[in-house]
């Protein structure tokens, strides 16, 4: 799937209204693609499942929930969010509308020993209600969270969805390695409730660092990744989550 187009289509829905209907080729369909998504750690054990979103305390208007479960490691919220984002941008390619909706909750807190970590509600939506014009989106300006040269891949990427449209993240370009960055901006965190922040930070890395790759791979751009432990409270300003070193295949 090219996932780079989607991200110029999707958008959060904050409310579903004149929706359609999922059909059960549409979950088939679906259920087929989660099972073929790339995890950031593969250590971590995972379980989505589709329930209707009257089974849980979302009220959006949607008529599914994607329910996210894990094990509660290292890195469980990032591989949480990077695997999240995958199935955010297929369900743009079906028209199907998505909402990360963080203070949702179902019946199940705990399944097969995984806990439940966050929900995305899912509606039927017409073509014309996605995104049109990308640059029209509210985001931080370029300079705010990128140094260096941009590779022609920040501009695109600083699109990345996050919680309360936070933004967590600041990526530095030493001209050989990207230096991606955790930032909690002192004394800005949206509506979130205090003790969430960091939480949803962390789920915010993982979606970010799929579009990251995404936009590294359009512009072909190879890379190796690696991976540090954010073991950093939320008092620290800026934390070391992973870096890139890149090359260019052209």
């Amino acid at each position: 799937m090219d996932y780079y187009k989607q991200i110029f289509k999707r958008k959060s829905f904050h409310l579903f209204r004149d929706t359609g209907m999922i059909t059960d080729q549409d979950i088939r369909e679906l259920e087929e693609f989660i099972g073929t998504v790339k995890p950031l750690y593969v250590e971590i054990k995972t379980e989505v499942r589709i329930v209707p979103e009257n089974e849980t305390t979302c009220k959006r208007g949607g008529q599914f929930c994607l329910l996210f479960y894990s094990e509660s490691k290292e890195g469980y919220l990032q591989n949480i969010g990077y695997l999240g984002e995958q199935i955010d941008l297929y369900l743009a390619s079906k028209n199907i509308g998505a909402l990360w909706f963080g203070i949702g909750r179902p019946k199940d807190v705990q399944i097969n020993e995984l806990d439940f970590i966050i929900m995305i509600s899912i509606a039927k939506m017409p073509e014309e209600k996605f995104r049109k014009d990308i640059f029209k989106a509210k985001r931080k300006a370029l300079q705010e969270i990128w140094r260096g040269s941009s590779l022609g891949v920040a501009e695109i990427a600083r699109f990345a969805p996050s919680a309360c449209n936070t933004q967590p993240w600041i990526v530095e370009n030493t001209g050989k390695e990207l230096m991606v960055y955790r930032f909690k901006q002192p004394g800005k965190r949206g509506i979130m409730p205090i003790d969430k922040v960091l939480y949803y930070n962390k789920i915010d890395m993982g979606i970010f660092l799929f579009i990251l790759e995404s936009c590294l791979e359009h512009e072909g751009y190879t890379y190796n990744r690696i991976l540090y432990v954010d073991t950093a409270d939320d008092s620290v300003v800026q934390t070391l989550i992973a870096k890139y070193t890149y090359a260019s295949c052209c």
